[in-house]
């Protein structure tokens, strides 16, 4: 997902990558993360990098005390991440999440941990199907959920909600996580305002064709619902989408050239997709490259990653792909000293350095600046004050600035093109910068939202009397 954000089988699936974690059950979690103590961890505080970007670091030394909470003891801080990397359609989805939180553990514990409490996670697989099972593991022995994201989340919200495990994701999806009680993400993804710069600036890239793009339709009901909202934002931007009548199967059609067929013949010279990169999305473009299309091809920040790159290289059939970004391009590591960080931190774990990746650090740092300024009271009781409280964040720089407290996306955007396999940046023309403007936070139609929220924007669908909500 955009994110997100998010950024799609994950944002709208939200998101997609890959690689494995080695002491990962079939089921999901295994403790799998730092086992050295705050005194190992403290001796070699003295030499670990401090910053992350323009981000002091919040990790080091301490003197933190106390059983304040589940999870939490004098000396550790049990954390729950994860991804759907077991997901048997596409093998390794979204486990640059899991590398990424994994490589922030140890260079948070290597600095001495939160407050001299070293931190312990357990690495979770939800494998699309299985993100209620692993909530519910979680629910009996974790402080909080950090920098982790499962494409199927609505199916664990009400579990998370029930138990108060609060959680600072890497992304959501499902409309009641997105604006969920107990939630704030580094790059927020909220039903009620969304992040329109992408469509925005597409309509500067290509003025001629505002009244011919369309969206791709899908079954899936989260992609349904994140094509209303997407209709509302390009129409805000000053498109007059076509309605060519396109449903595809999420899992799949036999033959995708009926479609493609159907497009050519209503006369769309650009398509937008809110699914990721994976295998049925490529043979769909396949099919409009052999009824002899040739589409703006418009999707989400998912469609920056390996598996894009790797199909078009050798078809060039994705050549006129446009993704938009929040985040930073990983091939400006050299001029972001955040993206410099995460990749030299990922990259010495072995780890797959990608988007959602950068996305879940984001998170991790989020959750643990929050940490630190709780000190011996680190009750969720007080990261959901602290949390709440956060209204300008850049992850140290890994993307442009959101309001995780007020769940508000940001206001800026840059555009990505795709030609053979290299990425470049495209919008605004000078790489590294964002473009930003007050008209690109879009208030979204309620229609849209998939759920239904209070006063404080929060959804109600499963709020009881024990919800931890923030306190003066």
């Amino acid at each position: 997902m955009n994110p997100r954000t998010t950024a799609r089988l994950v944002a709208a699936l939200a998101l997609s990558a890959t690689l494995v974690s080695a002491c990962a059950t079939d089921r999901g979690g295994d403790a799998g993360v730092p086992v050295s103590g705050a005194a190992g961890a403290a001796t070699s505080a003295a030499t670990a990098d401090t910053e992350f970007g323009t981000l002091a670091s919040p990790c080091g030394t301490g003197d933190a005390s106390g059983a304040t909470d589940q999870g939490v003891s004098d000396t550790e801080i049990r954390i729950g991440y994860g991804d759907d990397r077991g997901y048997a359609q596409s093998p390794g989805l979204n486990k640059e999440m899991s590398d990424a939180v994994a490589a922030m553990i140890d260079w948070c514990n290597e600095q001495g941990g939160i407050n001299g409490r070293t931190i312990v996670g357990t690495d979770y697989d939800a494998a699309m199907t299985q993100a209620n099972t692993v909530m519910q593991e979680a629910c009996r022995s974790e402080f909080m959920m950090v920098g982790h994201g499962f494409a199927m989340d609505q199916t664990a919200e009400q579990t998370r909600v029930a138990c108060n495990m609060a959680a600072v994701p890497g992304f959501t999806v499902s409309p009641d996580a997105a604006n969920g009680p107990m939630t704030y993400q580094g790059v927020p993804f909220p039903v009620d305002y969304a992040n329109g710069a992408a469509w925005f600036q597409m309509a500067q890239m290509h003025p001629d064709l505002l009244g011919d793009f369309d969206l791709v339709g899908s079954t899936m009901p989260t992609i349904i619902t994140s094509l209303a909202k997407t209709r509302s934002i390009a129409e805000a931007a000053g498109f007059t989408l076509k309605d060519c009548g396109v449903t595809i199967n999420y899992q799949g059609e036999p033959s995708y050239v009926p479609f493609a067929e159907k497009y050519k013949q209503c006369g769309v010279k650009g398509l937008w997709t809110s699914r990721s990169p994976v295998p049925n999305e490529f043979n769909f473009f396949k099919a409009i490259d052999q009824v002899g299309l040739d589409p703006i091809i418009f999707g989400e920040a998912t469609w920056y990653g390996n598996s894009a790159q790797q199909f078009n290289a050798g078809s060039g059939i994705l050549n006129n792909l446009n993704a938009d970004m929040t985040f930073q391009m990983l091939e400006n590591a050299d001029k972001v000293p955040a993206v410099a960080k995460y990749k030299e931190l990922v990259e010495a774990k072995g780890g797959k350095t990608a988007l959602l990746g950068m996305q879940s650090t984001s998170s991790f740092l989020l959750w643990a600046t929050a940490a630190k300024e709780c000190g011996s009271d680190l009750t969720r009781q007080c990261m959901v004050d602290e949390l709440a409280s956060i209204h300008e964040w850049d992850g140290g720089g890994l993307h442009a600035v959101t309001d995780p407290g007020k769940n508000m996306p940001a206001e800026c955007g840059l555009m990505v093109a795709l030609e053979g396999a290299e990425y470049t940046q495209v919008f605004p023309e000078q790489s590294a910068e964002f473009e930003c403007n007050d008209k690109y936070l879009v208030k979204t139609d309620p229609s849209t939202w998939g759920t239904e929220l209070g006063p404080d924007r929060i959804s109600t669908k499963y709020l009881g009397p024990n919800v931890i909500t923030p306190q003066a």
